[in-house]
């Protein structure tokens, strides 16, 4: 089968590897789609933490179940996704019912390699449903996971202000299920074409760009000099995520969900005069990975709006280098490895 495998950052290569073998307790799903997220940009970039090369890439992924390893509830010729995060079951997080956050994780893609390829076997306990969902629509379940999931960390409740820093794909699926959740949703980025997605597609309120307005000054106007009750940094920007912590209400909680490499610094007197809230929100767990599916299958979440490039498989070498500019204005890519 053909792979695509980033030998170092900057640089991919087609490969030819071996087909996945059939074993109880693995299934091999014939991959249709896989979404570029920000972990596949970073790693080609060479920032992306916790990660070796060479590596092939990929885990926001959908395809048709050729072997169930032995999974009574699947059958072969289905259309499923999978949660690309592969845990051991017996570390303290796993037993306390936290899997996202397991000692030992594996993630695909990062850790391990992932579906750039025409076939890849997963756990069998990793295997999800479509839920009636298309291979486009599905292979956008595990972003958008990551997104409902830190809004359940939150614990956002009806009618608050929740700041949501950074427009990228993420930060957009956190920003949607605030909306659901019923809070009243401020965005804030630097690109201008993000906002305005933020403002027409997602119908978003409050946009800032800390770029042409002081951001400190238009969230007080906006919260009625209260501010945010939740702020969550998307970004993974360092200089974003220390600024940050100045926009927090008294009593705010603030949930980490971008990653990078250094290390946080907060004022402690500030942070603690406010009892403020520190948090991290890591993957997602199979809980939000079935309450995305069901908002898509219901229309509370419209996966179409975020897809803005499509590439066949074939194509990918040469078109990723150009998603990592902003002036490419994508929001996300979908690869097409076979036809439907």
């Amino acid at each position: 089968m053909k792979a695509l495998v980033c030998t170092k950052p900057g640089e991919f290569n087609y490969e030819i590897h071996q087909k996945p073998i059939s074993k109880t307790g693995h299934a091999i799903i014939q991959i249709k789609r896989i979404g570029i997220c920000g972990t596949d940009l970073h790693a080609f970039e060479g920032t992306q933490p916790y990660f070796d090369y060479p590596r092939i890439l990929g885990h926001e992924l959908s395809g048709i179940l050729v072997d169930t390893g032995g999974a009574t509830d699947f059958e072969v010729g289905e259309v499923v996704t999978f949660i690309p995060y592969f845990n051991c079951g017996n570390c303290i997080a796993c037993k306390s019912q936290k899997p996202n956050c397991c000692s030992s994780l594996k993630v695909s893609g990062v850790h391990i390699d992932g579906g750039f390829s025409e076939y890849l076997s997963v756990p069998t306990y990793s295997l999800v449903k479509s839920g009636g969902l298309s291979v486009d629509d599905l292979c956008l379940v595990e972003p958008l996971s990551i997104g409902a999931h830190a809004i359940r960390r939150a614990e956002v409740k009806q009618g608050e202000f929740v700041l949501v820093v950074g427009a990228g794909p993420i930060g957009l699926g956190i920003a949607e299920f605030a909306r659901i959740a019923g809070a009243q949703v401020i965005m804030m980025d630097i690109n201008e074409g993000r906002l305005q997605f933020c403002k027409e597609t997602l119908k978003l309120a409050f946009v800032i760009n800390p770029k042409t307005v002081d951001p400190t000054e238009e969230i007080h106007k906006i919260t009625d000099g209260n501010m945010p009750t939740v702020v969550i940094d998307a970004t993974g920007n360092l200089a974003a995520i220390n600024k940050s912590f100045q926009y927090m209400a008294h009593g705010a909680k603030y949930i980490l969900v971008g990653l990078q490499k250094g290390e946080i610094s907060v004022s402690h007197p500030e942070f603690h005069k406010r009892e403020g809230t520190l948090m991290s929100s890591r993957n997602a767990t199979r809980e939000d990975f079935e309450y995305v599916i069901s908002c898509i299958a219901s229309g509370l979440v419209n996966p179409a709006n975020y897809i803005t490039h499509r590439v066949l498989f074939d194509d990918v070498k040469e078109q990723f280098p150009s998603w990592l500019k902003p002036e490419t204005g994508v929001i996300k890519a979908v690869v097409e490895v076979s036809e439907e």
